[in-house]
């Protein structure tokens, strides 16, 4: 299987990377050449990249070459649509996706598989811009992906079985841990990951401003009692995003 990455932020270009380990020849696409040239320095020499993971004894050097032979950056859209698995990772606007989604649907093979990795628009809403929903499923990541086990996999009603089953596939074979939910209601943002992690910090945010405690205190009382590795507020300072995100 060849695999497509559309966006070569930090979210794109470390996909790519946690593809490329799989055994999947991946291309990386960017409209922007310095951002092309980041990507590939994050996954080379960037903190999760190839030469750490050696460094850290998580790869051998023999595996962190052959999966940086299997990686490409390019600024061709062609190539990076010559594939039979996409996975978008431009700027969370929904218009944007559309717009990348049509130009993948005329791109494409016609069975290729269409994959966003929107952290919460309605699958149906990205697949409306294509002429293959069936084809069309969102899988979520999260930063940083080399790390980070998520893969919330999101069926739109038109997402065929078959294109669930290619992902979960994908996802199990970079070592990651596929759930296969159902999409948001149209006008709701968020699916399960990130509407509970608002609700979390939703009620963070609320005994903070009545007085109760303070920031630290409320990570600290979070990581004693459920075990977290760190506390609501710990964690969107440590979050970051991934077409130059």
């Amino acid at each position: 299987m060849r695999v497509g990455v559309l966006g070569a932020g930090v979210m794109g270009a470390g996909i790519a990377q946690v593809t490329a380990t799989a055994g999947y020849e991946t291309v990386c696409y960017d409209v922007d050449a310095d951002a092309l040239t980041r990507g590939l320095e994050h996954v080379t020499t960037g903190r999760y990249g190839f030469e750490r993971g050696v460094e850290r004894g998580k790869l051998t050097r023999d595996a962190a070459d052959a999966a940086l032979a299997r990686l490409s950056f390019t600024s061709s859209f062609d190539e990076a649509a010559d594939v039979d698995l996409v996975v978008e990772a431009v700027p969370e606007k929904l218009e944007l996706k559309q717009q990348v989604f049509r130009e993948l649907d005329a791109a494409t093979p016609p069975a290729t598989v269409l994959a966003t990795n929107t952290s919460g628009f309605p699958i149906r809403d990205v697949a409306g811009a294509t002429s293959r929903p069936e084809l069309v499923i969102g899988w979520h990541w999260a930063s940083p992906p080399a790390v980070m086990k998520l893969a919330e996999v999101v069926r739109s009603d038109a997402t065929s079985d078959a294109t669930a089953q290619t992902v979960v596939d994908v996802a199990t074979a970079c070592g990651k841990h596929p759930v296969v939910i159902s999409d948001s209601p149209s006008g709701t943002w968020g699916f399960v990951a990130n509407r509970v992690y608002g609700a979390m910090l939703r009620e963070a945010n609320q005994c903070l401003e009545e007085g109760i405690a303070t920031r630290e205190q409320i990570d600290m009382l979070m990581v004693d009692c459920f075990r977290w590795p760190v506390g609501p507020f710990g964690m969107v300072q440590g979050a970051t995003t991934g077409w130059g995100q």
